[in-house]
């Protein structure tokens, strides 16, 4: 050990010696390099925080080498993302992350940020399902669905958890993953995951009775969560999912949030078909991750008169609209409670059943096939007052 360490010194001094020779000199007081921490000056950024991705061309995140890349300049590594993304959540101050961002093993350096549900609304009312399964209004008190009914098809609901003992999901739901509490059991202390999965698959409230849901938590108690946590839940997807999927995000937070985008993108690509809320600020959805991810189904809310919802995000990255306004479904506060809420958190499960009802007939279908179908089966300029730029379509399941 002795003897290998001296020859080690020795090299450097080598080196050195001969830096000296040929009259190279090293500035004293050199300024290190500094690069783009994307998000750094969002008002949602939270301080020390970071998500680092490497380059692929370079290291894998999974790898010694690669986490030298991290924690040489300073980072603690909080998280390893390995499948959505290649890299890292991490700790560390905000000059060690400027520097970290011009390593050129670095793809890129976030700043991790706060994630919240999309906002809900109560009110009473139930049509929702009446709507899914006709081209036009008037609403004809009936839900005709497919027998496969998403039969074989897995629904990942990335939310705040789900309550897979509710009697709606007819043990068809399991746990899968928990990013806020670091275990595998995703049980919703909020309520707004068990709507989504109810709405998604629920024999009496669901669009797709006999697909499969699984809970990933990525948003705690209160219905708020980070980058870091959202890009896991997502990484855990990406690596777990099998057979015909699909996953419903009824989240969002600032377009800056570029982390979310990649790693939902990164996971359509490996097969995962993705619902995602358009959001429920009443502007242009280009503005909200990860709405504005064009390989995603994003959806606008409606209400029973097939009126874009007042709150409804709108926009040419919305690709339709579906109900989102006094949705009954069950909730997370026992095994046969409902709530009825308003939302685009709420269209989107309605979507993402429509999906699974699609795939329960066509397995084989990949995500942009699945995108394509149920824009081609929408009722088309039967919205009123869609938004600017927002094309006019109107979910209808197709078979």
């Amino acid at each position: 050990m002795t003897k290998r360490r001296n020859i080690t010194i020795g090299v450097a001094t080598a080196i050195a010696l001969a830096a000296v020779g040929t009259g190279l000199t090293l500035p004293a007081n050199a300024a290190p390099k500094e690069g783009v921490v994307i998000g750094a000056d969002s008002a949602s950024a939270i301080p020390g925080s970071y998500i680092v991705t490497l380059k692929k061309s370079e290291h894998r995140a999974a790898t010694f080498a690669g986490k030298s890349v991290v924690t040489d300049h300073g980072a603690d590594i909080q998280r390893v993302y390995t499948h959505a993304l290649n890299g890292y959540a991490v700790t560390m101050s905000a000059d060690e992350a400027r520097q970290l961002a011009a390593d050129p093993a670095v793809d890129k350096v976030y700043a991790d940020q706060k994630v919240s549900l999309m906002g809900t609304q109560t009110n009473p009312a139930n049509w929702g399902l009446d709507r899914v399964d006709q081209p036009s209004l008037p609403l004809n008190q009936t839900y005709n669905y497919p027998d496969t009914a998403g039969s074989g098809v897995t629904a990942y609901v990335i939310d705040t958890g789900v309550r897979i003992t509710h009697q709606d999901l007819e043990g068809r739901a399991s746990n899968g993953y928990d990013a806020i509490d670091g275990d595998n059991v995703a049980q919703d202390g909020n309520g707004h995951g068990t709507h989504v999965a109810t709405t998604i698959a629920g024999g009496q409230y669901g669009v797709a009775k006999k697909a499969n849901i699984v809970a990933v938590r990525v948003l705690n108690n209160s219905g708020s969560g980070t980058t870091a946590q959202v890009v896991a839940g997502v990484d855990w997807v990406t690596a777990n999912h099998s057979g015909p999927s699909v996953a419903n995000m009824s989240l969002g937070a600032p377009s800056t949030i570029t982390a979310i985008d990649d790693a939902v993108r990164n996971s359509i690509a490996s097969g995962v078909t993705y619902a995602i809320a358009a959001g429920n600020s009443n502007v242009d959805a280009k503005n909200t991750s990860p709405a504005h991810v064009t390989e995603a189904i994003t959806v606008g809310a409606t209400d029973s008169s097939d009126t874009r919802a007042y709150f409804s995000n709108y926009g040419n990255v919305v690709d339709l609209f579906a109900p989102g306004v006094s949705i009954t479904a069950g909730w997370n506060t026992g095994d046969t409670a409902t709530n009825t809420i308003s939302g685009t958190s709420m269209a989107t499960p309605h979507t993402a059943g429509a999906a699974a009802i699609y795939l329960g007939t066509h397995p084989d279908a990949t995500p942009a096939q699945v995108q394509q179908a149920l824009i081609d089966g929408t009722s088309k300029n039967v919205v009123t007052d869609p938004g600017r730029r927002t094309p006019n379509r109107l979910l209808n399941i197709v078979p």
